[in-house]
């Protein structure tokens, strides 16, 4: 079979409340080591739609 599963997600964005473990976490932490699985990261430098967007992420960031 030649499927794939995407999810996106953002783990600096959870808003469980304190104890809870985020789902995307989660299967991260779980399926990390196993082949064929591969997880990609995107940075600010990967932010290309306009510069406020970017001044926002670095205000955060700070």
């Amino acid at each position: 079979m030649k499927s794939k599963v995407v999810v996106t997600g953002d783990i600096t964005q959870v808003d469980l409340s304190a104890g809870e473990i985020s789902g995307l976490i989660d299967v991260q932490e779980r399926l990390m080591n196993i082949n064929n699985i591969s997880f990609v990261y995107l940075t600010k430098a990967d932010i290309v739609r306009h510069k406020l967007v970017q001044d926002i992420v670095d205000a955060y960031e700070l």
